[in-house]
């Protein structure tokens, strides 16, 4: 496995390595010993697989109590994945990082507590695999707008004129006003 911190250095891009032959492939998804050598957790509460279709976009959601650290990877088509560093005192809060995860590439990401996460399909349709280090709290869950200047996330170019989004991504608040980790 190669482990790459990108330039907000929480977040780890992970390559895992491909064993191949005549009858297909074999790949470890997750290996405790060796990502929490480079401070990925070695406990997580939940493994979520999301359908979603093409020009989805989910986010960037987060939850203000019980913060979710998110190791996520495509298994069919194609994300733009997003993660914005929303803990006040860092020297990077408001700062976003953004990389392509495809079910061709294999890549992981790894997004830390303290961030606000999402991502846009750009392929007909994408199942991606998450797994989270705390429960799922809905009524600590918070939502940033996906498209707030204050950020300046480039997402990919859009099909249609906006994204699909769900009525809790179409209410997401500016950063400026959002609920965040100091």
């Amino acid at each position: 496995m190669e482990f790459s911190r990108t330039k907000i250095p929480d977040v780890i891009l992970i390559q895992p390595e491909l064993i191949g032959d005549h009858r297909g492939f074999f790949l470890e998804t997750y290996h405790a010993e060796r990502y929490s050598e480079i401070g990925i957790p070695e406990k997580f509460h939940q493994d979520n697989l999301v359908g979603s279709r093409r020009g989805t976009l989910r986010g960037l959601h987060y939850q203000i109590r019980y913060p979710q650290g998110k190791l996520i990877w495509v298994v069919k088509g194609e994300i733009y994945d997003v993660a914005v560093d929303i803990r006040r005192s860092s020297p990077t809060f408001g700062k976003w990082i953004g990389e392509w995860l495809t079910e061709s590439n294999r890549k992981q990401l790894w997004v830390p507590p303290g961030f606000a996460h999402g991502y846009f399909v750009k392929s007909e349709w994408a199942e991606v695999v998450y797994k989270v280090t705390d429960i799922y709290a809905p009524e600590w869950e918070r939502t940033i707008n996906w498209n707030d200047p204050a950020i300046g996330i480039e997402w990919p170019t859009i099909p249609q004129a906006k994204p699909l989004l769900s009525e809790k991504d179409l209410l997401g608040d500016p950063l400026e006003d959002a609920e965040v980790y100091e």
